[in-house]
């Protein structure tokens, strides 16, 4: 139960499948999931073939009788599978299938195994959500932490433009103080004090553009058109978001301001667009098996941008959207065991019955379980602890920021009257 539900449905092409005992090609549809690679024939509405893809040895591109271009997938106990008429073409196929082989294979090596083979308990289940909430936490925590550091380059900034301010105030009076003064004198080092003041002010401005990288996923990546994708990657940083190839070549930076919207078509794919006037948007669809982790932080980062496409929604309602989505419901499903014992009694005589019973008298978490769940709640509150502190610290420098430019506002105003007399 606990593996079906997390296999999600990734995405389906046409395609066909050659049947070795028939001799023949048969005509359906090809589904990936998170976990599994399934074939639909379109004749029956079965599952033909069905296995997972832990179970993967090898994905080839080949071709049949040296006319079909297919894709090929050698199963463990060396039983090979022949997909041809992939729609939209072989290669967008290939790309996806592999990325989603390999990431579960570096990232869960024999999960899949492990979870077909044996029951997950309660308490691995509940290490798993609030470890899913502890890494949720810590990407907001990062994200704070660099924004503190963006506050603090403004306050220098600040400071940097106060000074200059005085400086101007210097050069007004000696403007305004006429030539026959005797008191009058030049401020012969204005240009050093200048250029140097000019240098910080350019180091503050090379530090406040300092850019902080939040998270960093692989990713199956198409502009414009589907039938064209390639393996690449995603950056999301603090000011924006940057797009690689699998070369560690940068295809398009978004700035921050420059993303127009995001759209999240399903579990684990999402739009890009940058609008432009007089010429195309610039669109990426990006599909990812780490992509479940990316998309609170964009909904964090983006939140009246980001929209969730009906699949998406389903998703999200069902409760079943992703590990990490379920993190933020981590207490409702910790009561869910108890409510169901309370509220289902057993019947006597009744296979289902004994099972529960079963269930009941074996302790829901064990003493391992307890430990880790008390070591990442003992994290959860340190990390919030310290946000807190960080957002007041940050409430105490907006005010500052509020208040330098206030001060700097009217000064400017009253160098600019000055000018205008002098002029």
């Amino acid at each position: 139960r606990n593996q079906m539900s997390r296999d999600f449905c990734v995405h389906t092409w046409p395609c066909s499948y050659y049947l070795e005992l028939e001799k023949r090609w048969v005509p359906g549809k090809l589904w990936l999931t998170s976990l599994s690679l399934k074939f639909l024939t379109d004749k029956t509405g079965d599952f033909l073939v069905s296995f997972s893809l832990a179970d993967i040895i090898e994905i080839k591109k080949e071709a049949s009788h040296f006319i079909f271009s297919s894709v090929t997938i050698l199963e463990k106990g060396h039983v090979k599978h022949w997909f041809s008429s992939l729609q939209p073409n072989r290669n967008v196929v290939f790309h996806i299938i592999e990325h989603f082989w390999r990431e579960l294979l570096l990232s869960q090596p024999g999960g899949a195994v492990e979870a077909s083979s044996s029951r997950m308990t309660k308490g691995k289940e509940l290490t798993g959500l609030m470890a899913c909430s502890q890494k949720r936490l810590e990407d907001a925590a990062r994200v704070l932490h660099y924004q503190g550091e963006q506050l603090d380059s403004i306050t220098s900034s600040l400071d940097n433009m106060e000074s200059d301010l005085d400086v101007a105030d210097r050069l007004l009076k000696e403007l305004e103080s006429p030539s026959w003064w005797p008191f009058s004198f030049k401020l012969w080092k204005m240009p050093s004090d200048t250029n140097s003041r000019g240098g910080s002010s350019m180091a503050s401005t090379k530090a406040l553009g300092k850019e902080g990288i939040v998270i960093r996923i692989p990713a199956v990546i198409s502009q414009g058109t589907e039938s064209h994708v390639k393996p690449g990657r995603l950056t999301i940083l603090v000011s924006g978001l940057e797009i690689h190839d699998s070369n560690s070549l940068l295809l398009h930076r978004f700035e921050r301001e420059d993303v127009d919207d995001i759209k999240v078509h399903t579990h684990y794919e999402v739009s890009i667009r940058q609008r432009f006037i007089g010429k195309p948007d610039i669109t990426f669809r990006l599909i990812s098996a780490k992509m479940p982790e990316v998309v609170p932080i964009l909904e964090m980062q983006f939140s009246k941008k980001i929209e969730f496409l009906e699949d998406a929604l389903m998703l999200r309602s069902t409760g079943t959207s992703s590990p990490a989505a379920k993190g933020y419901s981590v207490w409702q499903a910790a009561s869910r065991p108890v409510d169901c014992a309370r509220h289902r009694e057993p019947s006597s005589g009744n296979q289902e019955g004994r099972l529960l019973q079963l269930q009941m008298s074996e302790p829901l978490i064990s003493e391992e379980d307890t430990q880790e769940l008390r070591q990442i709640l003992g994290k959860l509150k340190g990390l919030a602890l310290d946000a807190e502190a960080e957002l007041e610290r940050q409430d105490e420098a907006l005010d500052g920021i509020a208040t330098a430019v206030d001060r700097a506002t009217l000064t400017i105003d009253k160098h600019n009257r000055r000018v205008k007399k002098l002029t």
